[in-house]
C-alpha cells in the first residue's frame, strides 16, 4: 500500500478539517514537553490540541470533522496559538474557517525591515512613508523628509499622521482643503482603528482624548463617527519654498505585515516631479 499522503487542499470537502489534521501532525509533541509513549500517528492527538486551546475535545472533534456552527474569532485565535501558526498560516486558518481574515494585530511603533526601508529609497521623487493602523509614520523615504514633512526632527511619539493633521501649523497650511483632508482622515482612522483588536486601545483612546481636548474640529468630526478607506486619489500641497504640488497618491499593504501600511505620493506632472527634487537637493545642502 502507499503512503504518500494526498496533501490539504481548500477544494475538499472538508478544508478547514483538513488542515487542522495536517497542522498538528507537524508539532513535536516531545518539544511542547508531552509524553511519546503509545502513539501511533505523528504530531499531537485532538485532545492534547483542544487542551492547548483549552477547548473541549468534544468540540474541537466536530471542528475538524466539519460539524457544528463557525468557530469564534476567539477560539480561533487559541487554536492558532495551539497549533503554532503564525503570519500567512494563521491567516488562512481564518480564512477557511470564517471566510475573512484575522483582525491586524496591533505592535508598538518600531523599525521596518532593512528591505522596506529600501523599497522607499528606490522612490527617488515620489513621497513614500510607511505607518501602522494607528497612524504612526515608522518609516519614509528623503523625498517625504522634503516634501511632506522632516519626520526625522520628530520625536517618535509625535510622528502620528492625525496627530500633526490637527496640532501642527504647518502640516495644516500645507493642504490645499485642509477640512476635507481632515475629514477623510479621521473617517479612514476609524475604521484602521477596528482593525488594530484590544492591543491598540489604551493609545488610541489616549490619542483620541488628546485631540479631541486640542482640537474642537476633531472632536466634532469624530462624533460623526463616518469611516472610509484611504484607497488612492490626487491631493494639493502648499509647500513654503516651492508653492503647490500636485500628487497623486496609492496606499498598500505590506505583505506579512497586516499592521503596517505604505502610501506613495506620486508627482502628478513632470512639473510637480522637478519641484519635488528641487526640495530634495535643496533640503540636502543645507
Amino acid at each position: 500500500m502507499s503512503t504518500n499522503r494526498k496533501p490539504p487542499s481548500i477544494l475538499e470537502p472538508n478544508p478547514l478539517g483538513a488542515y487542522l489534521k495536517a497542522r498538528r501532525t507537524k508539532l513535536d509533541p516531545a518539544a511542547l514537553g508531552l509524553p511519546l509513549e503509545r502513539r501511533r500517528t505523528p504530531g499531537l492527538r485532538r485532545e492534547e490540541v483542544a487542551q492547548r486551546a483549552h477547548v473541549s475535545v468534544t468540540w474541537y472533534t466536530w471542528l475538524e470533522q466539519g460539524r457544528g456552527g463557525a468557530p469564534s474569532p476567539d477560539a480561533l485565535e487559541r487554536i492558532a496559538v495551539a497549533l503554532q501558526l503564525e503570519g500567512v498560516e494563521r491567516e488562512h486558518l481564518f480564512l477557511l474557517a470564517l471566510g475573512h481574515l484575522p483582525e491586524a494585530r496591533f505592535q508598538p511603533a518600531g523599525d521596518v525591515a532593512p528591505r522596506l526601508q529600501r523599497v522607499l529609497d528606490a522612490l527617488e521623487c515620489s513621497p513614500a512613508m510607511i505607518k501602522t493602523t494607528t497612524w504612526d509614520v515608522v518609516a519614509w523615504n528623503r523625498a517625504a523628509a522634503a516634501v511632506l514633512s522632516d519626520y526625522g526632527k520628530l520625536a517618535p511619539d509625535q510622528r502620528n499622521v492625525l496627530r500633526m493633521l490637527f496640532r501642527d501649523p504647518r502640516v495644516r497650511a500645507a493642504q490645499h482643503d485642509w477640512e476635507s483632508v481632515a475629514r477623510s482622515a479621521v473617517a479612514v482612522f476609524r475604521a484602521d482603528m477596528m482593525r488594530t483588536g484590544a492591543g491598540a486601545s489604551e493609545n488610541v483612546r489616549a490619542l483620541i482624548d488628546e485631540l479631541e481636548r486640542h482640537s474642537p474640529e476633531f472632536a466634532a468630526m469624530w462624533r460623526d463617527s463616518d469611516v472610509g478607506h484611504f484607497g488612492g486619489g490626487r491631493k494639493l500641497f502648499t509647500h513654503p519654498q516651492a508653492g503647490e504640488i500636485a500628487l497623486e497618491y496609492s496606499s498598500f499593504s505590506v505583505d506579512g505585515r497586516p499592521d503596517l501600511g505604505m502610501v506613495v505620493y506620486n508627482p502628478a506632472t513632470p512639473a510637480d516631479a522637478t519641484r519635488v527634487l528641487e526640495l530634495i537637493r535643496a533640503r540636502e545642502s543645507r
